[in-house]
């Protein structure tokens, strides 16, 4: 069942390199987020019930439900239909990303280390690559954003690629960064819009004290 999950969560990774509409970012971050849940869920043997409510919290209601009904009220307010032309084609961006999961599997196979799930690793791995790659190549402040929340959820992968039991204090300390990012960066996305009727980051070579 988690090789499922982890072939549906590189899909998502394609599809955002394929993908030019902003409403389909946010709507791969929301399958991203109900993925990432049944990858804990599936791998978790044994589970306590206040684990499982954090677990459920974590992933669905704030990856899946929360943060994408955010990011669509900032889509919606500043007119983001479309990104602007990225740096790198859409056709050499696919490659990339494919590119990208071959060598997060290649390096995987290599680590020898009984306690780590390797094939969590592939995917999170590629997905922490990839987020970088996803805001070098684009000049929208909104796709940065989305970059930041790709490279949040390969993190998390890694986290449940190094051992089943995850420390409550750094989830709960990642859960907290996740929303302070996302509410900072959806505020100044909308003042940036406001101000310059632009989202793009030249603009801010605009501003002065």
């Amino acid at each position: 069942m988690n090789f499922l999950f982890i072939i549906i969560y590189a899909i998502t990774l394609i599809y955002f390199a394929y993908s030019e509409r902003v409403k389909k970012f946010v709507w791969l971050l929301s399958v991203q987020g109900f993925v990432l849940f049944g990858m804990v869920f599936s791998s978790l043997k044994e589970i306590e019930i206040f684990d499982f409510i954090f677990i459920l919290t974590e992933t669905i209601l704030v990856k899946s439900i929360i943060v994408p009904w955010f990011l669509n009220r900032v889509r919606k307010h500043n007119g983001l239909k479309r990104i602007h032309e990225p740096s790198i084609p859409v056709f050499y961006s696919v490659i990339i990303v494919i590119l990208t999961l071959i060598l997060s599997f290649v390096l995987s196979n290599n680590i020898l280390n009984s306690q780590m799930h390797t094939q969590f690793f592939t995917v999170a791995f590629a997905s922490v690559i990839f987020g970088f790659y996803f805001i070098i190549n684009h000049k929208n402040i909104f796709s940065h954003l989305v970059g930041y929340l790709i490279i949040e959820n390969g993190i998390f992968m890694i986290s449940l690629a190094v051992g089943n039991t995850m420390p409550l204090l750094v989830n709960l300390a990642v859960l907290l960064d996740i929303v302070l990012g996302i509410l900072v960066l959806g505020v100044f996305l909308n003042r940036v819009g406001n101000t310059f009727q632009s989202d793009e980051i030249n603009q801010l070579t605009e501003l002065k004290d």
